[in-house]
């Protein structure tokens, strides 16, 4: 009998010596097990996004001339519209360098722009995470900002040698300083807790009690370009709502993000020329 539940309670045992030979281990080693475990695994990953783009590319290659035809005329007329829009951008900010200098205005900080595949995501209610498929090999650093069409995707919170992991800014992890897009006055913004399948959502805080946003009149946040690697007037969310917070000095409010974010197949990561 003693025999049988010693046979039995082997499991735990061996659970238990592993856990304590865990929390013997220093921190060091522990760190570099971790990383050399990622390390081998990004290659899995990478060569998965690999075989769905391939994927991708065979399924294509099914599709008729007329398909083809009708999505090539698509295609010239969204090329015609960015065309026309990169020649507004340009004159635009030719206009702010003009006015920048007219008023002796400090200039924006220079960036450069790296465009990277998404190769995985992790949306479970604590993480909001993408890892992407560029690394250090790319010149990536950790905190540098990630962006997309629609605005702020996230920050790099890991550097790997060929991949990335992106804290995205519904993610509870990430804080950062913002302001309204018609109000320079600094504000906190912060990711929270998103259940799956739900649309994302951030709050803010510390907002003067002279601004007001609801459903009926939304209000657009935007990055204040303050305390970080951020630059200024990239965009965050909308403001649905504002209320005083418990002390009554400030509101406090929910901010509604881009629902793009869960469905995001290529980003930008901005590298300072000039990093702080």
């Amino acid at each position: 009998m003693p025999f049988r539940q010693l046979e039995q309670s082997k499991p735990f045992i061996t659970l238990g010596v592993l856990l304590l030979a865990w929390l013997i281990i220093p921190t060091v080693v522990k760190r570099f097990a971790r990383a050399s475990f990622y390390e081998l695994q990004a290659p899995i990953e990478v060569s998965a996004s690999y075989a769905r783009e391939l994927q991708d590319f065979w399924s294509l290659r099914t599709r008729s001339n007329t398909e083809l035809i009708a999505a090539g005329k698509e295609l010239s007329g969204i090329t015609a519209r960015y065309e026309h829009a990169a020649g507004e951008n340009s004159a635009l900010r030719r206009e702010i360098e003009r006015l920048e200098t007219l008023l002796q205005l400090p200039s924006f900080a220079n960036y450069r722009s790296e465009p990277a595949r998404v190769v995985s995501r992790d949306l479970t209610s604590w993480w909001q995470r993408l890892v992407i498929r560029k690394g250090s090999r790319h010149g990536i650093t950790v905190g540098v900002p990630v962006i997309y069409s629609g605005g702020v995707v996230g920050r790099v919170a890991e550097v790997h040698t060929h991949t990335s992991v992106v804290n995205l800014i519904s993610s509870p992890e990430v804080r950062l300083a913002a302001s309204f897009e018609a109000d320079d006055r600094p504000i906190s913004f912060q990711g929270g807790i998103n259940p799956p399948l739900s649309r994302p959502q951030g709050a803010v805080e510390f907002v003067p009690l002279d601004l007001y946003a609801s459903a009926a009149d939304p209000k657009p946040l935007v990055t204040s370009g303050l305390g970080g690697m951020f630059p200024r007037g990239l965009r965050l969310g909308t403001v649905i709502r504002l209320e005083p917070s418990p002390d009554g000095l400030f509101k406090t409010g929910r901010v509604e993000i881009d629902a793009k974010l869960a469905e995001l197949t290529e980003v930008i990561v901005l590298l300072p020329l000039d990093p702080p």
